[in-house]
């Protein structure tokens, strides 16, 4: 009698245990943050990567309970593979995707936020905006603005332009709506052309002797990113064209902006801050409310600012590979 009492002490004392450690475990579950971005092809997305790796580093010191998986696609079906990999084998419980291309990663993101995964949407947004729970990006009416109006301005209203655009995205369709409602204010700047360069260098040097074959007279160029600033450059320098002004590139790389600083090339007057450690804010915001169980607010835009000789410096970042 004394041996079946004794099991059954010791049988309600493993209900205890299982009992106690069945919460704890619930508890220790991890938050798994998964990073899905396009691969380092230009200096902007090493830039992205070597934030998205910070964050990752940072977030993981500071936090035991998360595990942060950062993923890089070299084109948009690897992304959207990348995305499933994530959901099926990773076990994502939130996800912080800079899309390879708007359209074309809709619907795989629409996918992973339908199976209840938290979703932030960085920098180049998705076609269907309830896709996503909250959008980090710079602020890309300014990066479109404030070129048209400094070209405007020191062409005094009159001259010819020819623009380069990047990947076809929703941010690009901004950039380019800002600096088109800006033009239309002065009738005397013909866009002679705009095509995208897909914010690489040699693709921007290809559309660059595209443009300096076609038209004799070029007064200035947009390159909406330093890295096409880089292959316009080159094309100009080959082609030996002497009409050219000026050279509006953008997002502050620190190539562009040491030139800047040092005045060492006269078609480099101006640039516009967009800085790719938008990346890091939004995987460390995203992860830190969702340790909370808390969500990021819908939008979250960071300002993009005229550079200048002045204020260079301000913008300066020698240790980024950007």
């Amino acid at each position: 009698m004394k041996a079946i009492t004794r099991r059954l002490a010791l049988s309600a004392m493993s209900a205890a245990a299982l009992a106690v450690s069945a919460p704890s475990m619930a508890q220790a579950k991890k938050e798994v943050l998964g990073v899905s971005m396009p691969a380092a092809t230009h200096s902007f997305m090493a830039g992205a990567v070597y934030w998205a790796n910070e964050a990752k580093k940072d977030l993981e010191k500071a936090n035991p309970g998360i595990q942060v998986i950062v993923k890089t696609a070299a084109n948009a079906s690897e992304q959207a593979n990348q995305l499933q990999d994530l959901v099926t084998v990773n076990k994502i419980t939130s996800l912080v995707v800079f899309p390879f291309e708007s359209a074309a990663l809709t619907k795989p993101v629409a996918q992973v936020k339908a199976k209840g995964i938290y979703v932030t949407v960085v920098d180049r947004g998705l076609t269907d905006t309830s896709a996503q729970d909250a959008y980090v990006s710079g602020d890309n009416t300014a990066f479109g603005k404030i070129p048209a109006e400094y070209l405007a301005k020191t062409l005094g209203g009159k001259g010819n332009i020819v623009a380069l655009r990047g990947i076809p995205t929703t941010l690009d369709n901004e950039r380019m709506d800002a600096f088109n409602a800006v033009m239309k204010q002065h009738p005397g700047i013909k866009l002679l052309d705009a095509k995208h360069g897909n914010w690489n260098r040699d693709d921007a040097f290809k559309v660059m002797q595209d443009f300096l074959t076609r038209f004799k007279e070029i007064d200035a160029v947009w390159a909406a990113d330093d890295d096409m600033a880089v292959g316009v450059l080159k094309a100009i320098e080959q082609a030996k064209r002497k009409d050219i002004k000026i050279v509006f590139g953008g997002a502050g790389a620190k190539g562009a902006i040491k030139t800047l600083m040092d005045g060492s090339d006269p078609l480099i007057q101006a640039n516009v801050s967009y800085s790719p450690k938008f990346m890091y804010d939004a995987i460390k915001m995203t992860g830190e409310a969702r340790l909370k169980g808390q969500k990021l607010p819908a939008n979250n835009i960071v300002p993009s600012v005229l550079i200048t000789k002045q204020n260079a410096k301000d913008f300066y970042y020698p240790n980024s590979p950007f």
